[in-house]
């Protein structure tokens, strides 16, 4: 039944005054939406029932209800009670100065204005007499006592107090369950939160307290905007933010739903069929995705995994299992300093993700695109540098060039073993990796220096890593000691790469007699088949201060060309230095 609304039942006109001090005045906020048709609709409906609605544009392209304006917060907050009584208006509708409210959407054209109640009309008096001022008071209108307050509450049937409950626990009041019950819990945080608001912690919230501690939570809910979607096409059911994302396109193994009106919010859900490899598989290539930052914790066994990854841009977290001959599962990505909207997405998304039948192929539209530096259209993860270094003893340790592992926030050697830099000194660091390896051949050193014009070798990533194994780079000894007469030096007869850098040079029997050393960096530009190495005599007294026991070469032959490869590429190790 259409309900009848009567101007003076509330003690308000309904004429409209032009005014220019629209944010000195109070509005009486009924609801929002977040889209511009929604709003309209809505806006119109409270229109049939209400005077002076108007709709006004937020921020976040959000779209206000209100009412009024009024002159006074007295005013306003007597008509937001009358309304209330008389079930014209949510519960949890609630005053506001309009200090965010941007242009009107509607009534289109609309003049705004205040609300004013008409002053009584002066009786008609003969000229001579003199004419009695008429002055009205404003009544005011206090806020409710503690007594009317809980008289107020015992009218709540339980939905509307585990409501209440549910608010406290989101603005971070409230730890206990939601029962309903308001016990010492409940009371203490009811007072906690009153405390934070600037009123008076009585512990029973006033019906105007509890539409303000509502209409915020109500607030961050509808610009979640949290709905089931049934994604049939990659077999899953989950419950997304929808107000947040857009569906974006299928690139296997993901259905992307990318970030809506600048949310910076992301989701992608997982679909590919495969076993416990496919699963493995997916676990390590998520991680060199940019969408999975470095930093967090992540599990893995035998059927799931979940990763978590958080920078000073944004959090991710991924979980994956393995259901039925498939791989499901999904990413949330959220931006930092939105942490209360993010948790109540996440534990949305985690309560409801649900394997249904239907699983991406392999290739869907551009997920059939390849690109090296691209997975599922996705930019990996590349490190800041990388480089060459070799395994001096049988744990492990690696000697590379201190250049290449200067200022890195996390070094990793070869599949992603994480490193630490025990010593940096002279050109050169010692790395010592986070567990004991047993690498497949570990440096044998010659302290002889090779005759001039001799062949030598360097095994290193020449590349930074792009081929996926070290490369074999051939030159001559050109000279024992530097171009200034450095004896720590030589100088060597072969073009070299940046990534080359902390290779082993090695003679024409496998063993090791330098370290290639980074180019300096000056204004002299020398010629391209010009490199240098650290010596033998260098290389010893650095591993030694450092605890390193070197193994010496045992009258080693000359070895094929083959067999050199194998020596070098089981010596070289990859490193690389993440920031």
């Amino acid at each position: 039944m259409k309900r009848s609304f009567h101007v003076a039942t509330l003690g308000l006109s309904a004429s409209l005054l032009l005014s220019t001090a629209l944010h000195a005045e109070q509005w009486i906020q009924i609801e929002a939406q977040p889209s511009l048709t929604a709003a309209t609709e809505a806006a119109r409906r409270y229109a049939t029932e209400l005077p002076n609605v108007v709709g006004f544009e937020l921020p976040g392209r959000w779209h206000a209800i209100a009412v009024g304006p009024y002159a006074t917060e007295v005013e306003a907050e007597a008509a937001r009670q009358q309304l209330r009584i008389q079930q014209l208006i949510p519960g949890d509708a609630y005053l506001t100065d309009g200090e965010r409210f941007g242009d009107a959407y509607w009534p289109v054209g609309a003049n705004i204005g205040t609300l004013v109640t008409p002053a009584p009309e002066t009786p008609s008096v003969a000229t001579t007499a003199p004419v009695e001022e008429v002055v009205q008071e404003a009544i005011i209108v206090p806020d409710e006592t503690p007594a009317e307050a809980r008289r107020s509450e015992r009218e709540l049937d339980r939905p509307a107090r585990e409501a209440l409950q549910v608010a406290l626990q989101f603005e971070g009041f409230y730890t206990s369950a939601i029962d309903g019950a308001f016990g010492p819990g409940t009371r203490r945080s009811m007072s906690d939160w009153q405390t934070a608001n600037g009123y008076e912690p009585t512990g029973v919230l006033t019906t105007r307290q509890r539409g303000e501690l509502l209409a915020a939570y109500n607030s961050v809910m509808e610009s979640l905007s949290l709905s089931p979607i049934s994604d049939e096409t990659a077999g899953i059911d989950i419950t997304l933010p929808m107000g947040m994302i857009a569906f974006d396109a299928y690139n296997p193994p993901f259905a992307k739903y990318a970030a809506k009106d600048g949310s910076g919010v992301q989701v992608m859900l997982i679909s590919q069929t495969g076993d416990a490899a496919t699963l493995g598989g997916l676990y390590e290539i998520m991680q060199t995705l940019e969408i999975v930052p470095m930093n967090g914790p992540r599990g893995r066994n035998s059927d799931s995994f979940s990763l978590t990854g958080t920078n000073a841009e944004f959090t991710s977290h991924t979980e994956a299992r393995l259901v039925n001959g498939a791989v499901k599962g999904w990413t949330l990505i959220w931006p930092t300093g939105d942490e209360k909207r993010h948790q109540i997405a996440l534990n949305a998304m985690k309560a409801s993700f649900t394997p249904t039948d239907g699983v991406l192929p392999d290739a869907y539209g551009n997920g059939a695109a390849q690109d090296i530096d691209l997975m599922a259209g996705l930019e990996i993860r590349r490190p800041e540098k990388a480089g060459t270094g070799f395994y001096v003893d049988a744990k492990g340790s690696v000697l590379t060039d201190a250049s290449l592992v200067d200022s890195c926030e996390k070094i990793t050697l070869d599949d992603g073993v994480e490193a630490t830099v025990t010593m940096a000194d002279g050109g050169m660091a010692l790395l010592t990796p986070s567990a004991s390896l047993a690498p497949m051949a570990y440096a044998k050193f010659d302290s002889a220096l090779p005759r001039l014009q001799s062949e030598i070798a360097v095994a290193g990533y020449a590349y930074e890593g792009r081929l996926g194994a070290p490369t074999l780079n051939y030159g001559l000894m050109a000279e024992h000691e530097g171009l200034a007469g450095e004896q720590d030096v030589l100088r060597l007869a072969m073009t070299v790469l940046p990534g080359e850098a902390g290779g082993p040079l090695l003679n024409g029997a496998g063993s090791v007699i330098g370290m290639l050393a980074q180019a300096d960096d000056t204004a002299r530009t020398l010629p391209e088949d010009v490199a240098f190495a650290y010596d033998m005599e260098k290389i010893a007294e650095f591993l030694s201060a450092n605890g390193i026991v070197m193994t010496a070469t045992e009258g080693m032959s000359e070895m094929s060309d083959e067999e050199l490869v194998s020596v070098g590429r089981d010596l070289a190790v990859l490193v690389n230095c993440w920031n």
